[in-house]
């Protein structure tokens, strides 16, 4: 019996023996055979594993990029690590709600009291305590909601400069006029610019709506009507730097004293708000991107309108007649060389994967969302300090078929990684993708050093 067991184990033995002779002779210099499985009929299917190498540069944006967003980005930011700088500022319409009507216990006076331009800060990036001076102007041309603005919109086509601006204001981030105990009081304050506007341009408005109590019947009819502010507003930035701040929304008050002289507040108002309906176009200016973008040792990503990374395919090199089982390419981020740093510049959260004709075809302008075929996303993975694309394999299909047919571009292997911001429904289903106009960056593997394309085939052998 135990003779007969020791037979079992070397006949055990010898098979495992046969099976790694089998898995090495089958093997050549740029193929790893992982696994070799009987099939019926004497079929045998091998599963291979090959790396090849990816050619990556950076990609210059040209400060031109799809302008949807409902946030306003303002102020003004050198990056102390690469030297770079930002600086925006904006133009933005106001909304009416539908028949909106100023309330006659606000007309005491026949007048308002004051006029005011209110900026709403979500967030920021640098100094709170960096110094800006801004100018406003109103528009004189309508922002067209059908129309597609870019970050490289020119702000003199929808207000006279030739023109003094209505108003200047000089202002930080962390407004020095607020008390610093209501300041921190999120019940009470939100942090925003306070522009103080001329009262005669107020009442100007206050004016024409008495005479004509529709005027807030709609957006549309408050917009074409030709009074001061209703096209909205050019907010330019004049000087200033260390900071860019994030404004969630904009609010022009109308405010009156509604002689209440028993309560300890008898200002009231009416208010335009800047919301979706309305356009709002911001107007990015990147400089000194020369060093990165031709820096030979990496590739850039960097938001807003800045630098994405541009790869190009190697599907000369894979053979369309074996199945393709798994594409895996991984952009592996470099540390940031200065980690001391008093401010530094948040890494890109969301990367988009697309091929480069679908992006200069309108991939953003079209509303398009990732199909997982020709276009993918991928997170940060704060772990492993990369963006991972686990499965690419349909788009190298998609890719060798084109070529296959003859229908493949001159930019067909070419695709790009765009920095984005994803919106999610309730369901976890991605149901937006925008450009990511908050300030970031990142420094890649690449460039001179190759980034690898993993695949895993499948062949099926008679």
């Amino acid at each position: 019996m135990f003779a007969q067991f020791r037979g079992f184990t070397f006949r055990a033995f010898l098979m495992v023996i046969l099976s790694i002779f089998f898995v090495f002779t089958s093997c050549d210099d740029t193929t790893d055979t992982l696994g070799v499985g009987m099939m019926p009929g004497s079929n045998f299917l091998t599963t291979q594993y090959k790396i090849y190498p990816v050619k990556t540069r950076s990609y210059e944006v040209g400060d031109s990029v799809l302008a949807r967003t409902s946030t306003c980005y303002f102020g003004r930011f050198s990056d102390p690590e690469t030297g770079t700088i930002i600086q925006s500022d904006f133009l933005s319409q106001f909304h009416v709600l539908e028949n909106s009507h100023i309330a006659d216990s606000l007309m005491v006076n026949d007048s308002i009291d004051d006029c005011y331009l209110r900026l709403f800060i979500n967030s920021y990036v640098g100094d709170s305590l960096a110094s800006f001076k801004l100018s406003v102007y109103p528009l004189d041309s309508v922002l067209d909601p059908d129309e597609n603005y870019y970050t490289n919109i020119d702000p003199t086509k929808f207000y006279d400069e030739k023109k003094d601006p209505i108003v200047t204001k000089w202002f930080t981030i962390s407004d020095r006029d607020v008390d610093e105990e209501m300041r921190w009081n999120k019940k009470i304050y939100s942090p925003h610019i306070s522009i103080p506007m001329p009262i005669y341009f107020g009442q100007r408005i206050y004016e024409a709506y008495k005479r004509d109590t529709t005027l807030f019947q709609n957006t549309e009819k408050w917009i074409n009507s030709d009074l001061p502010g209703s096209k909205g507003f050019y907010f330019k930035l004049e000087s200033g730097d260390g900071a860019m701040a994030y404004i969630s929304s904009s609010r022009f008050d109308l405010e009156f004293n509604n002689g209440d002289t028993q309560t300890t507040d008898s200002v009231a108002g009416f208010s335009f708000v800047s919301t979706e309906e309305v356009v709002q176009a911001n107007r990015f200016d990147n400089r000194n991107l020369d060093v990165l973008l031709s820096d030979p040792t990496s590739t850039y990503l960097k938001s807003p309108a800045g630098i994405f990374t541009e790869a190009t395919l190697p599907t000369s090199e894979i053979n369309l007649n074996d199945t393709i089982n798994q594409a895996n390419l991984t952009f592996t981020r470099y540390n940031s060389i200065n980690q001391q740093a008093s401010f530094q510049l948040a890494i890109p959260k969301t990367l988009l994967l697309v091929r480069l004709d679908d992006y200069l075809d309108g991939y953003f302008e079209r509303y398009s969302l990732v199909d997982n075929k020709t276009s993918y996303i991928a997170t940060f993975n704060t772990k492993t300090n990369s963006y991972e694309f686990g499965n690419i394999s349909k788009l190298i299909t998609t890719i060798l078929k084109e070529k296959a047919n003859g229908k493949a571009t001159a930019n067909a292997d070419k695709i790009l990684l765009i920095p984005v911001e994803a919106s999610y429904d309730s369901n976890k289903q991605l149901v937006r993708l925008t450009h990511d106009f908050s300030l970031t960056s990142a420094r890649l593997v690449g460039g001179k050093d190759d980034v690898q394309l993993k695949v895993i085939y499948s062949t099926y052998l008679k």
